[in-house]
């Protein structure tokens, strides 16, 4: 990726407002102090990076995690200008970096696309940081400023000199931790995930990062840009084309890339982009990608006759079943709705997107008939299920097992209806039911016993899991539906906790729910609603002083503390009577539970896919890898 070279200096920055409400209140700028805006610091500076490389400036960006807690993130880019800027007499490195609103993203020639806060980013992480250190290479020499608190230490200084073809800026942050009281505690995994992306979204750009605490090194660069990250996606699944459609298209400003290949899954993964930011609630440019994809496949299959005269025309989702696509826009004046940027709102964007999908697949069907008949047959059996599914459906309330007023026979109801307290066991086995209902404090925990062999649904189309004996007992007690009639608001307890043995049988379950969860009821784990229980694995006994360790490394400390106890392991929850469930796992003051999130739903598809699919080998190497870990979170 050959660097562009142009002159940027003062005139192309330009000056809004101040910086002084971002301390006050972080909140307003980063969505919040904990985890999500901590690590948000880093991508506001390395998007400063990825827009240098966007732009044609760049090809390398480079993050280091510091062992002294600080991050440290370098391109090699044209560096931020640092002449005099004419609206604050001041040097404009110094003005970026403290100046709300101050940037090359307001029309001042800098940027024609940007991921950036549109010039709050850099200046933001400085207001939140104890100290920032902004060194830029530039006109062979290294400038340098540092900053306390967002509150410059002194002017710029020449720090040292450079080669005159070495450019580029350096900008090294320690977040506050009197602001992010939860952590200040840098994620490797989350930086190494996000400039991953990165490297897929701009093809060419190198990104590398690098943990001093761990001496960890990763480095990324994609010569196939988002054809590879479609190769990455499916991984693990059977495609029913080797080659990846994709297409570019530049259109005035704006660029389009459109990936997208098919699998035997009955899942869609698609995930749009607009300047590399993750719109994770899509917008107009998912919204012409959708429209144009149903159009070319009912228009193609009426032309070809596979679609005939008495057909109904195909749905949006009968044509993305089986579909991983990636959709990246980058376009001069992104419009988000929302600070954390989830949606894109440009109007323009849509009918860019729609008719050139429209034109580039409808010749690639024609070009490929043997692919289109394939990927057309497999959304007319997706039809078909989706019919089935809801003659099922029909069939099924008609018996009132949807109605939120029938509920299963081997559900153990509370007597709360306080969603702030409830809280529903789903328990493996009727024995440990048993112990469950008895055990239970039945004003405000309901138990529902599980039996037999779960279906996997990433195997299954929709149609297969209404009515099914296993899970629809879990719907019923539930109350919110599933699929396209899942209603959050119907939810009838406030915590669902998935309670299972210790064992791989346990694991098993314990998985094929989450698989249910993920796949039918997502919005549950995405909020966080569901748990697992961690019974112990043993229990330890001196005289009458009993105690439960739920490690080996617990139960050799325990042993050491209580002197020659006698060690009995639980082979499952079934062999506790209801007092000692109740008081290992049941009682909110002893219990533990491991929350279930999904922050990166694209992980969570990869894991269930490996987990749930028909491939063995990247589950055996899956399951390798990740034998270390006692608690699933995905």
């Amino acid at each position: 990726m050959a660097k562009k070279t142009d002159n940027y200096d003062s005139s192309q920055i330009q000056v809004l407002e101040g910086l002084e409400p971002v301390r006050k209140r972080p909140g307003m700028y980063i969505g919040s102090t904990g985890f999500d805006g901590l690590h948000h610091l880093v991508k506001e500076i390395a998007d400063n990076s990825i827009d240098e490389a966007i732009a044609g400036f760049a090809t390398t960006v480079d993050v280091s995690v510091l062992a002294d807690g600080g991050v440290k993130v370098t391109d090699d880019g044209r560096g931020i200008p640092v002449d005099i800027h004419p609206k604050t007499g001041k040097s404009t490195l110094e003005t970026v970096l403290t100046v709300l609103h101050a940037g090359g993203k307001f029309g001042g020639g800098g940027y024609k696309v940007s991921s950036g806060l549109h010039g709050v980013g850099s200046s933001v992480v400085n207001a939140l940081s104890t100290r920032m250190v902004a060194e830029v290479r530039k006109d062979g020499k290294i400038y340098r400023q540092e900053y306390h608190e967002g509150v410059p230490q002194g002017k710029v200084e020449v720090a040292g000199k450079t080669g005159a073809s070495d450019t580029g800026t350096s900008i090294t942050f320690y977040p506050d931790p009197t602001i992010f009281k939860e952590t200040v505690e840098f994620d490797f995994e989350w930086i190494v995930n996000y400039l991953r992306h990165q490297a897929y979204l701009t093809k060419g750009l190198k990104t590398n990062v690098f943990d001093e605490r761990t001496n960890a090194r990763q480095s990324f660069y994609f010569d196939g840009g988002i054809k590879s990250y479609i190769k990455r996606l499916n991984i693990g699944k059977d495609v029913l084309d080797d080659d990846i459609f994709y297409v570019e298209k530049q259109i005035g400003d704006s660029v389009v890339e459109v990936a997208l290949q098919y699998n035997d899954s009955y899942n869609a993964l698609i995930l749009s982009f607009a300047n590399n930011i993750h719109t994770l609630e899509g917008g107009t440019h998912e919204i012409g990608f959708k429209n144009a994809l149903t159009r070319v496949m009912n228009d193609y299959g009426r032309k070809a006759g596979i679609l005939k005269e008495k057909d109904a025309n195909l749905s949006g989702d009968d044509v993305r079943e089986g579909i991983t696509a990636i959709i990246s826009v980058k376009l001069k004046d992104a419009q988000f709705e929302g600070q954390t940027k989830a949606k894109l709102g440009n109007t323009d964007i849509r009918g860019l997107v729609e008719n050139m999908l429209y034109e580039k697949l409808s010749t690639f069907f024609e070009e490929n008939p043997s692919i289109a008949r394939a990927i057309m047959e497999k959304s007319i059996n997706a039809a078909r299920a989706r019919e089935a599914a809801r003659k099922a459906r029909e069939m099924t309330r008609r018996k009132s097992a949807l109605d939120s007023a029938s509920l299963p026979g081997k559900l153990h109801d509370c007597i709360s209806r306080d969603n702030e307290m409830t809280e529903i066991y789903i328990v493996e086995g009727d024995s440990a039911g048993g112990s469950a209902k008895e055990g239970r404090d039945r004003n405000f925990q309901a138990i529902l016993p599980l039996w037999g062999k779960m279906l996997n649904v990433e195997k299954a189309r929709l149609d297969k899991v209404f009515g099914n004996d296993k899970l629809m007992p879990v719907i019923m007690a539930l109350g919110t539906g599933m699929a396209d009639e899942f209603d959050l608001a119907r939810l009838r307890y406030g915590k669902i906790i998935i309670m299972a043995d210790a064992d791989v049988d346990g694991s098993h379950i314990c998985t094929l729910l989450l698989t249910f969860f993920f796949r039918f009821m997502r919005p549950l784990l995405e909020q966080g609603y569901i748990y697992v229980a961690q019974p112990p694995l043993f229990k330890l006994q001196k005289g009458k002083d009993i105690r439960y360790a739920y490690t080996d490394a617990e139960r050799d400390r325990l042993s050491a503390e209580m002197g020659e106890p006698k060690i009995s392991r639980y082979k499952g929850l079934g062999e506790m009577n209801p007092e000692q469930l109740w008081e290992t796992t049941m009682n909110p003051e002893n219990r533990m539970i491991v929350q279930i999130s999904i922050e990166d739903a694209e992980k969570a598809d990869e894991t269930f896919t490996i987990l749930m699919g028909d491939k063995v080998e990247p589950r055996r190497e899956f399951i390798e890898q990740n034998a270390k870990y006692a608690n699933l979170d995905v």
